[in-house]
């Protein structure tokens, strides 16, 4: 038995598919030296995923390395993951088709080419997390739950002028930390903030539930600087679906109550936090500007609701959409809904595709939120976040976002690992791998 197989490994159930595997189905044989240059070129992906103000960012760089070494040392396609693979196959051969027209216009191909790495590194991460489950998603975790302690502490200290240079980690007078977009900065806080919750509301010991309650307070307060209506939506309904499967999927009456009980006192901390920062001059004018439901550019023909109705009809007209990029050329602005947008830029092949491919992950998520798997909790997590993603999906483009893509991956990839794992009596709460351990690969 090799450093990272179990008794569960062996041939898998149905069809699969292999890179670089010595027979389909089977497990790669790799040294313990080879799996930890794997372990931790998956930190680096998610640690780097949050650093991504210039482009081509050291994301793509890291990302790239990592799918040449696993492709060479080992990268399983199991049959669970083939609707995944046919889907974004399809997608983006409706965003081919829809590209030739206007290749040569500025920008289009190059979209496109994004678009499709994206989708490659979905499906990675799928097949990643489908073997060595427990490691790989621990490193995974630990990089992005750094990731954003840092931009979030990198926010805060910008937001106050206390940081050197602090214009560039600014947009708008709204944090934006190492992106771009606040808008887009404050979506990739909602994940480790939710694993920092799950991890609360399961502390088994004082210094962990404090340890963990200080960090997501650092992340609640670099997202409540974003100022991002959207974000601070997609934490609350993300959370709310958290803790209810958590609740519903937990089998002790004690640990029910611990549930209960953490959540109570998480909201009212979180409380104080806001209620803290907004005691802050520039806080407050602030957030009396952005907490309005519908702001100047939400509203009229060329606002933003108006570009989705606007947006909608035209899907029954352009059966092969307008090409990548060309829709804000008619409305100055692009859709600012990811459905609306694949119907645009990829036309009924892309765009039916993914709503497709989003019921799907909805769907089997919710139904593999109920499987019984060591790593049970962090899926809730990722799945919750994915749902509260889906929902901001409506009233912006996620299509670029990497924490989007990886997050879809980390979804189908433990429901992948989830068919052949042993199920534990209870995973109230995910417990680091220890050395030696290994799970089904």
């Amino acid at each position: 038995m090799s450093a990272i197989d179990s008794p569960l490994s062996g041939p898998l159930p149905g069809p699969a598919m292999a890179a670089g595997m010595p027979a389909a189905g089977m497990p790669a044989r790799v040294t313990p030296g080879v799996e930890r240059l794997r372990l931790a070129l998956i930190f680096m992906i998610a640690f780097t995923s949050g650093f991504v103000q210039r482009e081509p960012a050291p994301y793509e760089l890291i990302v790239s390395i990592a799918i040449v070494v696993f492709a060479a040392t080992g990268l399983t396609l199991r049959a669970t993951l083939l609707p995944l693979l046919g889907l974004l196959v399809i997608q983006n051969i409706g965003y081919l088709v829809s590209l030739m027209p206007v290749i040569t216009l500025e920008r289009t191909a190059m979209w496109t080419a994004v678009t499709s790495f994206l989708s490659i590194t979905t499906l990675f991460f799928a097949m990643v997390l489908s073997q060595n489950t427990a490691q790989r998603l621990d490193m995974l975790i630990r990089g992005y739950i750094g990731a954003a302690l840092v931009t979030a502490a990198i926010a805060i200290l910008a937001f106050f002028r206390v940081l050197p240079g602090y214009d560039q980690f600014l947009l708008y007078d709204r944090a934006a930390s190492t992106f771009k977009d606040p808008n887009v900065f404050g979506p990739f806080l909602v994940l480790p903030g939710l694993v920092l919750l799950q991890r609360m509301v399961s502390a088994s010991d004082l210094r962990r539930l404090l340890a963990d309650g200080l960090k997501l307070l650092v992340i609640a307060a670099g997202l409540l600087l974003t100022f991002s209506r959207g974000a601070w939506g997609h934490f609350t309904v993300s959370a709310l679906v958290m803790l209810f499967l958590t609740y519903v999927t937990t089998r002790s009456a004690s640990d029910r109550f611990r549930i209960t009980f953490v959540s109570v006192i998480g909201v009212v901390v979180l409380a104080g936090l806001v209620l803290l920062l907004l005691s802050f001059d520039v806080v407050g004018d602030m957030f009396k500007v952005r907490a309005n439901l519908v702001q100047d550019y939400d509203a009229g023909e060329q606002g933003r609701f108006g570009r989705h109705i606007a947006g909608a009809l035209l899907v029954f007209e352009l059966p092969w959409g307008v090409g990548p990029l060309q829709f804000s050329k008619e409305f100055s602005y692009e859709p600012h809904n990811s459905l609306i947008s694949a119907f645009m830029n990829g036309g009924w092949i892309a765009g039916t595709t993914w709503l497709a491919l989003t019921v799907l992950t909805l769907v089997i998520g919710l139904r593999h939120a109920f499987v019984r798997t060591p790593w049970q909790p962090i899926f809730i997590a990722a799945y919750a976040t994915f749902v509260g993603e889906v929902g901001e999906s409506w009233i912006i483009d996620v299509a670029h976002w990497r924490h989007y893509f990886l997050i879809m991956g980390i979804v189908w990839g433990l429901i992948a690992a989830g068919r052949v794992a042993p199920a534990p009596p209870d995973p109230v709460a995910y417990r680091r791998p220890q050395p030696g351990v290994r799970d089904a690969s």
